[in-house]
């Protein structure tokens, strides 16, 4: 098993493959977010939250609010951290409409719900977030490394300066959100990044860490012809018809 100091969370909200990944050593932790949960045909929030719930007590899990009001964002928030001493509460930098989400942020760090700021893209919003969970709980900035790559923006600067920015605040974490590759987990491992979010369809690359890449390059020859061959694929030379046929 690879040796890392940045702590796998997994990130999904299919039933079936978060407690499969429960059983994981490597994964410390769970994310969830709404658009995770319609993909995954969640139908009832709360229900899916408490069922989920039921087995993942010892691990850090969050939640995410959806309403876009911050009065009702309160209070949805307040409940979800009403569900266990593990729960994170995700709440976005922003509203849909742009207004900073910091007072909310405050607010609930002040009474002591554990909060997981999602959606960061700047190092802008990073350091603005820092000051509204500096005397809170344990609590997680979630930068979206991928969603910067996927601009054409190296993020391993950027994550690196953030983890700079957080290193005097032991209670705060940086989450490396939205990777792309397996190559991430390494990179957020070299910057220091406290958490990475991975898929589990990145999980499942991890076997191939370390592996022959010359017997890698003969796999993929393989594949390439095995499904030619399941295609049914042929270029063989078509003989000319004859006149009259």
């Amino acid at each position: 098993m690879v040796s890392l100091n940045v702590k796998v969370f997994a990130d999904g909200a299919d039933k079936a493959a978060m407690l499969e990944l429960y059983n994981n050593p490597i994964v410390k932790g769970f994310t969830t977010n709404p658009t995770l949960m319609r993909q995954a045909g969640v139908s009832d929030y709360r229900a899916f939250a408490h069922d989920v719930l039921q087995v993942i007590r010892d691990r850090p899990i969050s939640f995410e609010v959806f309403s876009d009001d911050f009065d009702e964002m309160e209070e949805q928030a307040l409940e979800i951290a009403s569900w266990g001493r593990n729960v994170y509460v995700k709440i976005p930098i922003t509203n849909t409409l742009g207004a900073p989400s910091n007072r909310l942020i405050s607010k609930l760090a002040a009474a002591k719900v554990q909060l997981n700021v999602t959606a960061l893209l700047t190092l802008v919003q990073v350091r603005s977030v820092i000051p509204c969970l500096a005397d809170g709980p344990s609590s997680y900035v979630s930068l979206f490394a991928g969603r910067l790559a996927d601009t054409g923006c190296d993020p391993v600067p950027v994550m690196k300066s953030a983890v700079d920015m957080l290193k005097a605040h032991s209670n705060i974490e940086l989450i490396w959100a939205s990777p792309r590759e397996l190559l991430n987990i390494f990179q957020a491992n070299s910057v220091g990044c406290h958490i990475i979010t991975v898929t589990r369809d990145v999980l499942r690359k991890m076997e191939l860490i370390g592996k022959d890449l010359t017997e890698y390059s003969l796999d993929t020859v393989k594949m390439f012809r095995n499904d030619a061959v399941k295609a049914g694929y042929s270029l063989k030379r078509r003989t000319a018809a004859t006149p009259g046929s």
